[in-house]
């Protein structure tokens, strides 16, 4: 059973992000506010649920949260201030669109750098704890891989309406072939000689 808050005096934003171990693309963040009675069947870690899953809850986390916001930062960006600054950007740049101010961050994972004055706290695993992470994590997983399946008509060789720019084998396989193209992440210091290997 997922926690509503992690302090109920506070409004809380959960944040995630999507992306990090990519070969290819942006990575995504998204900042939630739900509210505190908010509950779905559904509702997990986005990494244990279906696509078909994802899509479900993405429409009603949007109409049923206090307010939300999804930002990206591109693999330009993520090469010039490398992926882990890339990730706090996005998220700063989530919490920048929110139409409510938050009192309190909950951040899944280990590491955050602080946003203006808000206090936050991070959580290991926080997606499967806490249900405004969890619904972050599920709208920062379905914007990207609509991004990434819209970038896939442009380059249909690299299979990124299935592998999502991850670096699968088929995405190995095809850059061997076909090399790098605008969209790669350089500083990931992958090519057809050396393509090193990130967690899904």
């Amino acid at each position: 059973m997922l926690r509503s808050f992690f302090d109920k005096t506070y409004v809380e934003a959960g944040l995630d992000e999507a992306g990090r171990g990519c070969y290819a693309g942006p990575v995504c963040a998204a900042a939630v506010i739900l509210p505190k009675k908010f509950r779905h069947p559904l509702l997990n870690d986005s990494k244990q649920l279906t696509e078909k899953q994802r899509d479900e809850l993405r429409p009603v986390i949007e109409k049923e949260s206090i307010a939300f916001a999804v930002a990206m930062v591109d693999n330009d960006e993520i090469d010039r201030i490398n992926i882990l600054q890339a990730s706090y950007r996005a998220m700063h740049l989530a919490l920048d669109q929110l139409a409510v101010i938050p009192e309190h961050l909950l951040i899944d994972g280990n590491r955050f750098k602080s946003y203006q004055q808000i206090p936050h706290t991070c959580i290991v695993k926080g997606d499967g704890k806490f249900a405004s992470i969890a619904a972050a994590s599920i709208l920062a997983k379905t914007y990207r891989d609509e991004f990434m399946r819209n970038l896939h008509a442009s380059f249909p060789h690299y299979g990124w309406h299935n592998n999502k720019g991850y670096g699968t084998a088929e995405h190995r396989q095809a850059i061997e072939l076909h090399g790098l193209c605008n969209y790669h992440r350089r500083s990931f210091n992958i090519n057809a000689e050396i393509i090193m290997n990130y967690e899904l």
